[in-house]
């Protein structure tokens, strides 16, 4: 079992040692050494030999990198890079998708004339070898030089933060901070603030709603109904949400510790009132990597329609199998680039012009359904599910309602709904115009809370021009909101130590 940030191991003995360790380090270069091996450390935990596949791989793309840069000729550059690029699939193929692979050719054949060797998946390896693949793409692009010392690539490649469960960090965008970064104690409050509130999304809520989640599918359809179906999903999507939402905060805020500023990885997608603009918010850096690496290369729009659709359907394809061995994610990939292109094609236009309480509705369904193909692997129970979504199997199926046990999850699912939306950035706005008596028109208006992003921390900065008395009630309000955090993470840490329930949802990444 993978080390995880939800876990006492990581909270009262990894993180504690990593940290004090990092600010012992009085150079860049010896920083950026001990982030190396207290990466490797923290991958062995839970993959002692497969860390030996993580160290190939970063000696392959650093070197490989460095024969790129000194290269002259085209040819010889995008010789070198093709290879790179097909040993980096070779290995994420052979290790994620061999035993998919056996059992779609056996099936095909009617007889087992190729091995399923049945490989334990390398945990994080999707991301990791994404984030070695951009950095070796950004090479031969020009767009930065390649880097000479294995230990800093290795350190980038490896750094425990977005190591097992991203976000997918370009090194174009933190190069300069790996060499001149500054840690400082607002941005290492700033991460803790952020990660305390990530460990809650994780632990008070994801891991709550997941045991509904689990619970009702490994009953099936006909057992729980039309209300145990929809509750099972409604936890599954919240589950999802705030897990994956949840351990990014948690990698930005300890990458804000140690100096890093990491891009947001999700801006609250369950508000959105289109698909196009769900992508634009959920899983960020994963959207950015297949539009910059595979989708732009492809031809992106600047090709004839028919074109643009393969294009699109090919993509989102790739990024449904990139989630897993199975073909409900190949599924659930087109589904997603189909729906995209009908956005374009055809009733885009119509979904802007609708009341934004119509669009939010429409943009629910299509995500709800989404989450059922990524969930249900098997297509008869997922069949089961949505007979019973739609009533074939009665309100509760062959359960009682007590039986279910839904309504006992009512006010978490309260609190998943309202931690969906951007409140608490919207209150901070509305705080800080007071403090300044800021009447004038915003450009992002107050009632619109989709245009407000995710990137403000937790912190409560007092303006210069804020007259004294409205400045002391706002440290009032930033030393409540830090004392209201310090027990949010007692409470998360308690959940680690007392729960027994803590899912890795990210195993088949």
């Amino acid at each position: 079992m993978p080390m995880v940030f939800s876990s006492a191991a990581f909270l009262f003995l990894f993180m504690p040692i990593a940290l004090a360790g990092y600010f012992l380090c009085t150079t860049i270069k010896a920083k950026n050494e001990w982030l190396l091996a207290a990466s490797l450390l923290f991958y062995a935990w839970g993959e002692p030999v497969y860390v030996v596949l993580m160290i190939v791989s970063i000696a392959l793309n650093w070197s490989v990198a460095l024969a790129i840069d000194h290269r002259q000729t085209p040819g010889q550059r995008r010789a070198l890079l093709a290879c790179l690029v097909a040993a980096d699939v070779a290995i994420i193929g052979f290790f994620k998708y061999q035993g998919f692979l056996a059992h779609t050719v056996n099936a095909i054949a009617g007889a087992p004339i190729m091995a399923d060797l049945q490989l334990p998946l390398p945990i994080g390896i999707s991301f990791y070898t994404l984030q070695a693949l951009s950095y070796a793409v950004d090479v031969y692009r020009g767009k930065v030089r390649a880097q000479h010392d294995i230990v800093v690539l290795g350190m980038y490649i490896a750094c425990f933060p977005q190591l097992i469960a991203g976000p997918i960090i370009r090194y174009a965008d933190i190069s300069e901070q790996i060499a001149n970064r500054r840690a400082s104690m607002d941005g290492f409050a700033d991460g803790m603030r952020l990660f305390i509130v990530g460990l809650a999304k994780k632990v008070l809520l994801a891991n709550v709603v997941a045991m509904l989640a689990t619970d009702m599918l490994s009953r099936g359809g006909p057992a729980v109904g039309a209300v145990g179906a929809w509750a099972g999903l409604l936890a599954y999507t919240f589950q999802i949400y705030f897990d994956f939402g949840g351990y990014s905060d948690m990698a930005i805020g300890l990458g804000r510790m140690l100096g890093f500023t990491y891009k947001r990885n999700f801006n609250y997608p369950y508000i959105s009132t289109s698909a196009r603009e769900f992508w634009r918010r959920w899983h960020i850096s994963l959207s950015g990597f297949f539009r910059d690496y595979v989708y732009i290369p492809l031809g992106g729009n600047r090709v004839s329609t028919p074109r643009w659709v393969v294009n699109m359907l090919v993509v989102w394809s790739i990024t449904g199998l990139w989630h897993g061995a199975a073909w409900n994610f190949v599924l659930w990939g087109a589904y997603w680039g189909a729906l995209l292109v009908g956005e374009r094609l055809l009733w885009g236009d119509i979904v802007d012009q609708l009341p934004r309480i119509i669009g939010h509705l429409y943009a629910i369904v299509a995500f709800l359904f989404g989450w059922s193909v990524f969930w249900i692997e098997d297509p008869v129970t997922l069949l089961g599910f949505w007979q019973a979504m739609v009533g074939g199997f009665g309100a509760t199926g062959t359960s009682t309602m007590w039986e279910l046990g839904v309504w006992e999850y009512a006010p978490v699912f309260i609190v998943c709904c309202i931690a969906s939306t951007p409140l608490v950035p919207w209150l901070r706005l509305r705080l800080l115009r007071w403090a300044v008596a800021d009447d004038c028109p915003s450009e992002q208006p107050l009632w619109d809370m989709r245009k407000l992003e995710s990137d403000e921390l937790c912190r409560l900065d007092i303006p210069a021009q804020c007259p004294p008395s409205r400045a002391r009630a706002l440290a009032i309000v930033g030393v409540v909101a830090d004392i209201a955090l310090l027990a949010l993470l007692a409470i998360s840490a308690a959940a680690v130590v007392w729960g027994s329930f803590n899912p890795f949802i990210y195993f088949r990444f």
